[in-house]
């Protein structure tokens, strides 16, 4: 048994192969098999709110609960995308929802969890808009507007992310290396596994004078990612779309 880990998959209707491999990857026997399957942010491209009645989030709901009435535990972390993300849609869906920084022992090494955005502290303009959006009096007031007019402002916020991302150093847009040892510091770990860069990678380095990793998960645009930790194996690999 394995514990498995996927983030940044953006699942749009626009791009209906990579839900079709999502669905595949949840009914496999790797995943059917796993010890723990986490999903750490991202998982869609814009969450509009537990209502929605698109198909989209129907067909999520269905893959998920399905992995879990098979008796795998599915974690879900909200990303930036879907930070809307609620109670009422993860109990439908059979996820139990984490906050971002948990740490879980994973095949025996406490590991810290999270989306990773938080981390990325050179991007000042963004920590501020992020924290700005986190409040409850702002989920309030946009999960108060019509469906509609929630997908429209999904569809705008979406075309300014692309417009901004564009014009903007990339290297501002990756984390810090002094914030991801200061949250591994405090949360007592060597170990952390995190999405939102789009940057999959190993990094092994010294926090105080101590053998430590940080695991980034890669996005699900061109194909799928998967992350694979069995006991001391370390997996990081790609899916191929169907």
């Amino acid at each position: 048994m394995s514990t498995l880990f996927i983030a940044d998959l953006h699942l749009d209707e626009a791009r209906p192969r990579i839900t079709e491999l999502f669905e595949r990857f949840l009914i496999s026997d790797e995943a059917r098999s796993a010890r723990a399957f986490y999903i750490l942010g991202d998982l869609v491209e814009a969450w509009i709110g537990d209502d929605d009645d698109a198909e989209l989030p129907t067909r999520i709901a269905h893959a998920t609960r399905a992995l879990h009435d098979a008796g795998v535990p599915v974690y879900f972390m909200a990303g930036n995308r879907d930070f809307l993300l609620g109670h009422a849609f993860a109990e439908r869906a059979g996820m139990t929802l984490l906050d971002d920084g948990t740490v879980h022992d994973v095949e025996g090494t406490p590991t810290l969890l999270m989306h990773g955005d938080v981390l990325c502290t050179d991007d000042v303009e963004y920590q501020a808009v992020r924290a700005q959006v986190r409040t409850d009096a702002w989920k309030r007031q946009i999960l108060s507007m019509p469906l509609e007019a929630r997908r429209a402002f999904a569809a705008k916020a979406r075309s300014d992310s692309k417009s901004r991302t564009g014009r903007i150093d990339e290297t501002i847009m990756d984390v810090n290396q002094g914030a991801v040892e200061s949250a591994m510091r405090d949360a007592g770990v060597h170990r952390l596994v995190h999405g939102h860069t789009h940057r999959p990678a190993v990094h092994d380095f010294a926090l105080d004078g101590v053998a430590a990793q940080r695991i980034v998960l890669g996005d699900w645009y061109d194909h799928g990612s998967v992350l694979r930790i069995d006991g001391d194996v370390v997996e990081l690999r790609g899916l191929t779309l169907p």
